[in-house]
């Protein structure tokens, strides 16, 4: 009887050491996945606050001289 607990034990802490190895490459996966979110993502979006100003002031600069 006492074995059968041991060895139940046993089991138990060896899926308990993989689910946490699982855990720890699930963090990770998260890290990454948030971490080219804002790089693909909400940079471009900065970039484009910056862009599209001077953008604009060139464009309608270019339409004034014109006269229209």
């Amino acid at each position: 009887m006492e074995n059968e607990i041991i060895k139940k034990l046993d089991e138990q802490k060896q899926t308990i050491e993989r689910m946490a190895k699982d855990v720890e490459k699930t963090k990770k996966y998260f890290l990454w996945t948030m971490i080219l979110t804002i790089a693909f993502l909400v940079l471009p979006l900065i970039a484009i606050a910056f862009v599209i100003p001077v953008f604009m002031n060139n464009y309608l600069g270019s339409i004034s001289s014109l006269g229209l």
